[in-house]
């Protein structure tokens, strides 16, 4: 089930409310669950999230999967600050795939913005309906740039906080003082007049069963020891060392591998195979036809990758055999020509204000493709069904709604069915149940095999079955008055689905209309790292450059005539051509541009400066990078983020698309879906954060967004040429 489609679920029973004597007696068993799966002898556990061992180790159950982005340090950091634990006895494990451990403080965070119930209204829901709304929901999702700003700042800190306060409560009790002569550190409760401590392990025991308070008072920033600071992530010893698992690395007694072949053209069945050239290949021991795809199970990936190109299997194309890349793009510009709008949105009146006396009207179409996620590490997954139960081991995005599908599939009772979470080797938004087909296949194939399979999609399956970025065009119009100033604004733009609730459009104009022409393709699509903000922000911030050229203005100038005065986004503009200097001189052939986009509550701007080599390519030299985050966990984590959000936002605009003829996607690895090479990367990339208000933001995401905008206005004032349709290799040269 989709994020918005649980998002609906969840609001509607927010707004109706339901039997509140059921609803916290199933609290009340769901807390008992997670107390029963995870706190061993010698171990309490304090509201789902954490236990305290009689050791004084401190263990933090992270509902967010490890994609290498390095959120669960960072959660661990808040929980540690507001706790005052002992840093070096902190630790970090998955939460089970469970109902006790979906995620109510993300359905909180993201609430509000998807079903139109106001922030109080959430907050004034009881905790117990929140909690059995999650379960419902199966609410345990890695996404959104969600882990610090929703479950950190919402969960971690409050948890910790209130732990803390049932600790030093206990403590006061034991030493027969006030609370307020207690200091805690270190995982130390302490009465500094007699010297007298306590360490949280021998406190534990009976805190764990005093009701924690639900609104304790956080830390101000000027008392953190951890938040902020450079701790070095929890992750890496163990990914240095090798000792660290993913679902590719999964292995047990008597396992097989298989490899897998899906319809070349999404919506096409599986007619015919014959299996006998796959079963002449040595170790291949089984071909088994699925409604849509054929597989091989071997005793190794090698003979089962060698007995799937054996065979020869014949498959429908769905009806969708005449379906390209130019005839998607066709039906964009059909679509925009008839002028019915699936949805609109925006304020004032636009008409009006493209019609002003005097204004000069601007015109631009812009083209993006569809786009892979190109993760490292390819889909794998571990199924065993045996004696009516079965498990799978790997790396999703969302592990329980992945066992909630798994027990849908098989037909099994959900007790039946444990999901195992392990580390991901990159994802990008790919791994999130909804669209992951890996997911029934190896479900299908353990429920007809005796014994363990692990499922492994070779990299053509996965580059040719993805669930892409949507390709996407659109025609912006703007009109410029004789003072310089936007009149109107108007976005017309074709994909499957609408931008609001993800695009930030940051302009404050007087008349701004965004009008969605919906068109859906046999292609899968989903959330690609930073979603809608990357083709829009591309569309707005480009445009924004022409507009200012057609009003003589400076490109940051005219974004400042169009910034709200004292804005966050107008003091990361000013702080990014401070730091990007811009205005001064460059080497001939050189050009500077300028990309400002909000998305996750973070506001980031970047200044390119970039040429074109003799082949035609473009070649970045420098990025500055200003970033508004509000809050920031983790200096070295964050900066990482943006880095990695920069480097993916500029290899998408320069090489990178999905193009199809005849139904099929035509690329099938990075042979001919290239990504962005290290000699290809900027030389230089400067980082700055800079947080101008109470806020708390992503990081996981914002970066990529200002990237391909920010070339492609420094490609124009290098060359005097307009880039409007990504990639850029994929023109001869600049257009």
């Amino acid at each position: 089930m989709g994020f918005k489609r649980r998002a609906f679920l969840i609001g509607g029973a927010v707004l109706v409310g339901g039997g509140a004597f059921g609803i916290k007696m199933a609290d009340r068993s769901a807390k008992g669950r997670a107390v029963e799966l995870t706190a061993g002898k010698a171990e309490h556990s304090f509201a789902t999230w954490i236990k305290i061992g009689e050791d004084d180790i401190v263990t933090l159950y992270s509902p967010h999967a490890d994609i290498g982005q390095g959120s669960n340090t960072g959660l661990a950091q808040m929980l540690a600050e507001e706790l005052d634990a002992d840093w070096a006895k902190v630790r970090v494990e998955s939460a089970p795939a469970e109902p006790a451990f979906a995620n109510v403080q993300l359905g909180k965070a993201f609430l509000p913005q998807l079903t139109g119930a106001s922030v109080g209204m959430i907050n004034a829901v009881p905790d117990s309906l929140m909690s059995f709304i999650a379960r419902a929901a199966n609410l345990q999702t890695t996404g959104g740039s969600s882990a610090i700003r929703a479950t950190g700042q919402l969960a971690m800190r409050v948890v910790g906080a209130a732990t803390r306060e049932a600790l030093v409560e206990v403590a006061a009790k034991r030493l027969g003082v006030p609370t307020a002569e207690l200091t805690t550190a270190d995982s130390k409760v302490t009465h500094a007049k007699t010297g007298k401590s306590l360490g949280y392990g021998a406190l534990a025991a009976e805190a764990a069963e005093m009701s924690l308070n639900d609104a304790p008072k956080l830390k101000a920033a000027s008392e953190f020891k951890l938040i902020g600071k450079p701790v070095p992530r929890i992750d890496i010893p163990d990914k240095v060392n090798g000792s660290a698992q993913y679902g590719i690395d999964y292995a047990m007694p008597d396992m097989r591998v298989a490899t897998i072949m899906a319809a070349p053209i999404r919506g096409g069945k599986l007619e015919s195979v014959d299996p006998a050239p796959a079963m002449a290949v040595k170790g291949v021991e089984k071909v088994i036809k699925l409604d849509d795809a054929v597989a091989v199970v071997a005793k190794g990936y090698w003979a089962a990758i060698q007995g799937l190109r054996a065979l020869s299997p014949k498959f429908s194309d769905g009806g969708n055999g005449g379906i390209s890349t130019a005839s998607i793009f066709a039906k964009h510009d059909e679509l925009r020509k008839a002028g019915k709008p699936d949805s609109k949105a925006g304020d004032g009146d636009v008409a009006a204000g493209l019609a002003t006396s005097g204004a000069k009207l601007v015109e631009a179409n812009f083209q993006v493709p569809f786009l892979h996620h190109a993760m490292m590490e390819p889909f794998a997954l571990t199924a065993h069904h045996k004696d009516g139960k079965l498990d799978v081991w790997g790396g999703l995005q969302d592990p329980l709604s992945t066992k909630m599908d798994i027990v849908k599939i098989s037909g099994l009772g959900a007790d039946n069915v444990t999901f195992h979470p392990m580390l991901i080797g990159g994802s990008f938004g790919r791994k999130l149940p909804m669209y992951v087909e890996i997911v029934a296949q190896v479900t299908k194939l353990a429920m007809q095999l005796p014994y363990p399979v692990k499922l492994i999609w070779s990299r053509e399956e996965e580059v040719q079955q993805g669930a892409y970025r949507p390709q996407s065009s659109a025609h912006l119009k703007a009109a410029i008055g004789s003072d310089g100033q936007i009149k109107g604004w108007l976005n017309s733009y074709a994909q499957p689905e609408t931008i609001e609730g993800e695009a930030t459009f940051i302009y404050d104009l007087p008349a701004v209309s965004r009008q969605l022409y919906a068109h859906v393709s046999n292609q899968t699509t989903g959330a690609w790292r930073s979603v809608n903000s990357t083709q829009h922000g591309f569309y707005n911030e480009t445009f924004m450059d022409e507009l200012a050229l057609a009003a003589g203005t400076d490109p940051v100038e005219f974004r400042r005539k169009h910034l709200k005065p004292g804005s966050r986004h107008l003091a990361v503009l000013n702080e990014a051509a401070k730091r990007g200097n811009w205005g001064a001189p460059l080497p001939k052939g050189v050009g500077r541009g300028i990309a400002i986009v909000e998305s996750f509550n973070t506001i980031v701007a970047h200044v390119i400066e970039a040429s074109v080599k003799d082949d035609g390519t473009p070649k970045v030299h420098k990025v500055t990078s200003v970033v508004d985050c509000g809050l920031l966990v983790n200096p070295v984590a964050g900066e990482a983020q943006i880095m990695g959000g920069t480097i993916m936002g500029l290899s998408s605009a320069i090489g990178e698309a999905i193009t199809l003829e005849k139904g099929a996607v035509q690329q099938s690895s990075f042979t001919d879906y290239p990504i962005l090479m290290l000699a290809d990367a900027p030389a230089t990339m400067d980082i700055h954060f800079t947080p101008t208000g109470d806020v708390i933001g992503g990081l996981g995401e914002p970066g990529v967004p200002p990237a391909a905008p920010a070339l492609a206005n420094a490609l124009f004032a290098a060359t005097g040429k307009r880039v409007r349709t990504l990639p850029i290799l994929a023109q001869a040269g600049p257009v």
